[in-house]
């Protein structure tokens, strides 16, 4: 059974206007990593927001490990959806530490197993000496780390990436690059990562999936490529 499954869904941000992605369908399995390509406007970000709950599609249902999230009857609220997100800019809080960003999610939890958590998620992204440090005193391409850290933190299901590599320079992309599939492996995650770069997708995904924008060809019948 597919892990994470998109069947016939149908968006438009108001009624009367072209949609911006109609009758899709894929399903990715648990653990697997798959980039969705395609130019701007496409509606890239606009699938990961309807997976994380942040926009409401027209028709169609999503699934994550059997469970429906939202369609024409159900509507499961984004923070019960088990998904995590990495946004472009990262969205740390720059008056909170690298500690303080990464458990913030874990309310929840009691105080040593948020401490624990911390530890582990700080070994994963090779950050355990940078605890008391704030996001202004981290290059690029620890902000990232950062962010993906306090996303994995909660152990999501799901992780979304919204183009993850935009704000770094070519020569950090590359490294940054390979520190992503390491760290998605050894975490076990299923991600979905958006780009309209295809050697950040070649680099890190299993799959790909490549989308242009309804007006030019159909979305629902993009394929899968690798």
């Amino acid at each position: 059974m597919s892990f994470v499954a998109v069947d016939g869904v149908t968006f438009r941000f108001a009624a009367g206007q072209s949609a911006v992605i109609e009758d899709l369908s894929f399903a990715m399995s648990r653990g697997e990593t798959v980039g969705v390509l395609g130019a701007s406007g496409s509606g890239k970000s606009t699938l990961l927001r309807l997976i994380a709950g942040l926009e409401m599609p027209e028709r169609g249902s999503i699934s994550i490990n059997g469970r429906v999230i939202v369609d024409e009857r159900v509507f499961v609220e984004p923070e019960k959806r088990g998904v995590g997100m990495v946004f472009q800019d990262y969205a740390l809080f720059p008056n909170m530490t690298v500690a303080d960003n990464i458990v913030f999610g874990l309310h929840k939890l009691k105080r040593e197993e948020r401490r624990l958590r911390l530890e582990e998620m700080l070994e994963l992204v090779q950050l355990s000496g940078y605890v008391r440090r704030y996001p202004h005193e981290l290059s690029g391409g620890q902000q990232q780390r950062v962010a993906l850290a306090r996303a994995l933190a909660p152990q999501p299901s799901v992780l979304l990436m919204d183009e993850p590599f935009s704000n770094l320079d070519a020569h950090l992309k590359a490294a940054i690059r390979s520190e992503l599939r390491q760290i998605l492996r050894q975490a076990g995650t299923t991600c979905l990562l958006v780009s309209h770069d295809e050697a950040d997708v070649d680099a890190i995904c299993d799959r790909s999936l490549h989308v242009r924008a309804v007006e030019a060809s159909d979305f629902g019948s993009a394929e899968f490529a690798r």
